[in-house]
């Protein structure tokens, strides 16, 4: 029969030891190899064949110290497992199918253990297993060179230093240049190990290396090989960029903003440029009409290579030069740019004719400026309002009202924001006007009130009253107003006030009546009066006439106008008498009621 080291009722396992029909010796099987992790539980398995259905009469444990002699861990029976008093004792267990198990493992344990099986008659057998402990490192840190590197030190400089921690076994560290794996030489890397307390490994690998100016972009990393379950496995870490010194090759100057937008009054920056690390020094010249270079550099910002001018005007262009001095090796380099400021100068507007206007006269206003780019122009009126484009402006029958002022606005379309304007004022001459008078006023006796009298004119008039009394005068262009404060007396009540204008041109007069409030009052309520009278008469009228009616004295149809016509008179006549000041016709409209028309003496 065959017997397996294990719980009856359990099945033998097959793939580690599988014996065969011609098997005639006690066997055991172990696995070559067990991996744990620190801190983990190791589990191995011992697995045996005894020829003829035999039984063992003991499992012993072993492990082999430094010396590579063993040392007994237990003794395991059928019926009792016997703990030697070893490090392990506390560790250790047997489980049904007497596999060793040892627990919270450590770097230490990583050693060779062996399983020996007695079985009587049949001997003894044994084997063997590798306990590999390991600890998968961490990411790897990775430290650039922090002073930065020179192109100009052709000797091997640090690149960087790589550190992997708390490992085991002790990885292997590669170096990497823009994600492709480095092969340096021998004296290019420093390789440090170090066995930590914990039996765990820290390993530091130190990089070095010459650089070029192209380093100055490199990414370098570095990654951690460690093994695990027959497999390699890798962790990377960060990239990092060094810092690499150069000199200048290259040297640019630009005008900020760009020269051809730079118009006057402009803040403008000359930005200097150089493709060394670390930037050289920058100085600044401007050339003289005598063609000397006059130094700026006291203008510059502190360590930059930065010019600027504040409000520029048309003196500023000129030629600018950027001189560059790299410390390390006294390279010279120089740029040169052209400033050119845009502006607009002699604006001027001209009026053609110059001589006085007067009203319905035509004038024409032309502008006129100077500038080294092209030019727009545009006229706005007093209210800022555009009423042309165009250097010329033709204005036609002009009167007062007609804007007093006009401004030629002269626009440089490739240059934004250069603009200037120049006013021209088009006074148009002419006798006063009087525009607005208070008149009819309403006013009551012995009451103060404003007289109001409003003109226009150029030159500017003056403005008199025929009475006496406190006047304000109030000027708006060639628009005059004066308001007189008076009390209203009898003879002003009946003679009213005259507003008199007058100017070098002529003069303008208009006559303000004064209106007593209390007789139109009084007049209003007789009016008022008529008029509820004759609605009375109208409401009687109609009474008596549907009365009438209802008693049949006034029949329907023709029948009726006969009988209104009739001479013969009636006992139960109605007369209605009303005094008013109707004229005859409407009078004639009362009849009595046999329908004679009476005289009008009788009515």
């Amino acid at each position: 029969g065959w017997r397996w080291g294990q719980a009856q009722g359990l099945p033998a396992p097959t793939s580690r030891f599988c014996p065969t029909a011609a098997a005639s010796k006690l066997e055991v099987s172990m696995p070559a190899v067990v991996e744990v992790e620190v801190g983990g539980t190791a589990r191995i398995e011992c697995n045996f064949y005894i020829p003829g259905n035999g039984s063992y009469t003991y499992i012993d444990w072993f492990y082999m110290d430094r010396t590579n002699t063993p040392v007994r861990l237990c003794h395991v029976t059928d019926t009792e497992v016997l703990k030697e008093d070893t490090d392990y004792k506390e560790r250790l267990s047997v489980g049904k199918d007497k596999a060793l198990s040892i627990s919270r493992v450590t770097v230490q344990d990583a050693r060779t253990f062996v399983c020996e099986v007695g079985a009587g008659s049949s001997g003894v057998g044994e084997n063997r297993t590798e306990l590999h402990v390991y600890k998968v490192p961490g990411t790897p840190e990775i430290e650039a060179n922090p002073a930065g590197i020179s192109v100009q030190n052709t000797d091997n400089s640090q690149i960087a230093r790589c550190v992997s921690r708390n490992s085991f076994p002790p990885p292997n560290i590669t170096w990497h240049k823009n994600r492709e794996q480095l092969h340096p030489q021998e004296n290019q890397v420093k390789y440090t190990r170090t066995r930590e307390s914990s039996g765990l490994y820290t390993v530091t690998s130190t990089l070095f290396a010459p650089v070029t100016r192209e380093d100055r972009d490199s990414h370098y990393h570095c990654t951690v090989h460690y093994w695990l379950g027959g497999q390699r496995h890798a962790l990377e870490s960060r990239k990092v960029q060094i810092t690499v010194f150069y000199p200048a090759e290259h040297l640019t100057l630009q005008v900020v903003p760009s020269s051809a937008l730079v118009k006057e009054g402009d803040n403008v920056k000359l930005v200097c440029e150089a493709d060394g690390n670390p930037p050289p020094v920058f100085s600044f010249y401007k050339r003289e009409l005598d063609n000397n270079w006059e130094d700026l550099s006291w203008l510059t910002e502190p360590d930059s290579g930065v010019l600027t001018l504040h409000g520029v005007n048309k003196s500023s262009s000129g030629l600018y030069k950027c001189q560059s001095l790299d410390l390390d090796d006294m390279t010279l380099l120089e740029k040169n740019v052209e400033l050119v400021v845009n502006y607009i100068e002699g604006v001027r507007v001209k009026m053609e004719p110059s001589s006085p206007l007067q009203e319905g006269d035509s004038v024409t206003l032309s502008c006129d400026a100077h500038s080294p780019v092209a030019l727009d122009y545009q006229w706005r009126d007093e209210k800022g309002r555009k009423v042309a484009e165009g250097n010329q402006l033709f204005l036609s029958n002009l009167t007062f009202e007609t804007s007093n002022n006009f401004s030629c606005k002269v626009v440089a379309p490739s240059v934004p924001g250069l603009e200037q304007s120049k006013q021209v004022s088009v006074a148009v001459h002419g006798k006063p006007r009087i525009v607005a008078i208070s008149s009819p006023l309403y006013v009551r006796q012995d009451e103060v009130v404003n007289l109001t009298c409003k003109a226009i004119a150029f030159p500017r008039p003056s403005v008199h009253w025929n009475v006496n009394g406190t006047a304000h005068e109030y000027v708006d262009n060639q628009h005059i107003a004066s308001n007189l404060t008076v009390r209203v007396s009898h003879d002003l009540l009946r003679a009213g006030a005259m507003c008199r204008v007058s100017n070098a041109l002529g003069v303008s007069e208009k006559h303000i009546q004064l209106l007593d409030q209390k007789t139109t009052a009084e007049s209003q309520g007789v009016i008022i009066v008529a008029i509820i009278v004759a609605i009375l008469v109208v409401a009687v009228l109609g009474a008596v006439i549907y009365f009438l009616h209802k008693k049949g004295k006034i029949p329907c149809g023709r029948a009726g106008k006969q009988d209104i016509t009739r001479p013969e008179a009636r006992k139960d006549k109605i007369v209605v008498e009303v005094k008013s000041d109707k004229l005859p016709e409407e009078a004639g409209l009362l009849q009595g009621a046999n329908g004679e028309k009476r005289p009008g003496a009788d009515q």
